[in-house]
């Protein structure tokens, strides 16, 4: 398996931006960033107020003990653009979605991890690359990937991306 994310580096630091093609039309896609009984299917189920300037409680299915996380909606812009703020043990996140429709059938989600600048990009790369990957899943019905196939191989070829790419 070889990283499919890009780093990129931004005049406020650098973006890890992910791409994947859903088999789905445009307003279905959105369906699955944002609809609580879809995300939960590849993320996990949310409760809360999901407009924009709001914050929901993500329960995150996949990870051990399914932690809850809150997140802040920064933009919801149907069906093209979500842009979410999280601050967690993790750190402080900001996350944009952006769907664009690929043919009358398929879709193109953009996934853009804007990077603090002591991110461990070698650990969120591979996670981010494994979430996609569930979603593409959910939407195919196909079998769930297994995260051991993401962490630790995808961690140096993460952490050699982000050597390539220099604060602009």
């Amino acid at each position: 398996m070889e990283a499919s994310g890009r780093v990129i580096a931004t005049p406020r630091g650098r973006d890890l931006v992910l791409v994947r093609s859903l088999a789905l039309p445009q307003e279905e896609a959105w369906a699955y960033l944002t609809d609580s009984e879809l995300t939960e299917r590849w993320f996990g189920p949310w409760e809360g107020d999901d407009r924009a300037g709001g914050s929901v409680r993500v329960r995150m299915r996949f990870e051990a003990n399914e932690p809850a996380i809150r997140v802040r909606i920064v933009a919801c812009e149907a069906p093209d653009r979500l842009a979410l703020h999280t601050v967690d043990e993790y750190g402080n996140w900001e996350l944009e979605l952006r769907l664009e429709s690929d043919g009358a059938d398929d879709s193109l989600l953009t996934f853009t991890h804007h990077l603090d600048s002591d991110a461990d990009v070698g650990d969120i790369g591979p996670g981010w690359e494994y979430y996609l990957d569930l979603l593409v899943a959910a939407t195919e019905g196909t079998e769930q990937p297994n995260f051991d196939v993401y962490y630790p191989a995808l961690r140096e070829p993460y952490l050699a991306k982000l050597a390539e790419a220099p604060t602009a």
